[in-house]
């Protein structure tokens, strides 16, 4: 048996993953929801955040930046983005 919202969350675009993320929060901030739901909404929150931050791993491992060698030759690397 799968998980549905973790199914679903893992189709979502880092944007609009980001986008209900932002909701959460400000909805928690504001202690808008009741207990039960507040203790649902995190967990939402949590697994949104972890899409995220994957979604953001793969993209930094697929930038790669251009780099001319000592003979003029030109190739393609990792970018250290750290």
């Amino acid at each position: 048996m799968t998980d549905a919202p973790t199914a679903e969350i893992a189709q979502m675009s880092f944007e609009t993953a980001l986008r209900e993320l932002e909701t959460i929060v400000a909805q928690l901030e504001r202690g808008e929801v009741e207990l039960e739901q507040s203790i649902a909404m995190y967990e939402r929150g949590a697994a949104l955040k972890a899409h995220c931050e994957a979604r953001l791993k793969e993209a930094q491992l697929k930038v790669e930046k251009i780099v001319v060698d000592a003979d003029g030759a030109i190739s393609a690397e990792p970018a250290d983005l750290d």
